[in-house]
């Protein structure tokens, strides 16, 4: 398996803690900033599931900005073989 050993940017996980505070984000703009937050600061890497669902956003028209920001974390923190 190979590692992959990014992190999440200080400016990232600053967006990510915001977006899990603020009650208008949806559930998707939460899981993903959940994930991301996960990451930083850590080796940890992007799960299988949660690489598919910010794969999903990033294909998706009509996800936001916001969204799509992080997905594209979530999904470049995965492990390099998938």
């Amino acid at each position: 398996m190979a590692n992959n050993t990014k992190q999440t940017s200080k400016s990232v996980a600053s967006k990510a803690a915001q977006t899990l505070n603020n009650p208008n984000a949806s559930a998707i703009q939460k899981s993903l900033a959940g994930s991301a937050l996960a990451q930083s600061s850590t080796n940890k890497q992007t799960g299988k599931a949660m690489e598919a669902k910010a794969s999903a956003a990033l294909e998706n028209p009509r996800s936001a900005d916001l969204t799509k920001s992080l997905a594209g974390t979530v999904v470049s923190q995965a492990n390099k073989k998938r």
